[in-house]
């Protein structure tokens, strides 16, 4: 056992919280008249329900240290949308809004999750 601990060193354990400080994550906000990215910096991202033209989810190949996987509500034009990180404050409580839009594709959001590759999953559009 020595002999390996002098090989190979003390284990470290890495964790996401770790490799990412939670005050870098982004929080997610919504309300009736639509959804709002606020970012570390205080900058914001905005789209309203009624702008709101699609909704795709990215997954990248870089976890699962870092956050892999980003939602983009896009909007119709003007810079309106947001991309919001999956681990992003307030995330888990948006989901339900976004499964509530007709239409809206939870095969998509499956396979987006089940992903370990750059991968676009389009959930939901505007008909």
């Amino acid at each position: 056992m020595n002999l390996l601990r002098r090989i190979f060193g003390k284990r470290q354990r890495i964790t996401a919280t770790a490799a990412v400080p939670r005050e870098a994550f982004s929080t997610v906000t919504f309300d009736n008249e639509g959804v709002t990215r606020t970012l570390p910096d205080g900058r914001s991202e905005v789209v309203t329900w009624m702008d709101l033209k699609t909704i795709t989810i990215v997954t990248t190949d870089q976890g699962p240290f870092v956050d892999d996987v980003f939602w983009v509500l896009a909007g119709s034009g003007n810079g309106s949308g947001c991309i919001l990180p999956s681990e992003a404050q307030g995330m888990k409580e948006l989901l339900p809004r976004l499964q509530a839009l007709p239409g809206f594709d939870n095969k998509a959001v499956i396979a987006a999750m089940a992903s370990a590759q750059n991968a676009n999953f389009v959930c939901w559009n505007r008909g």
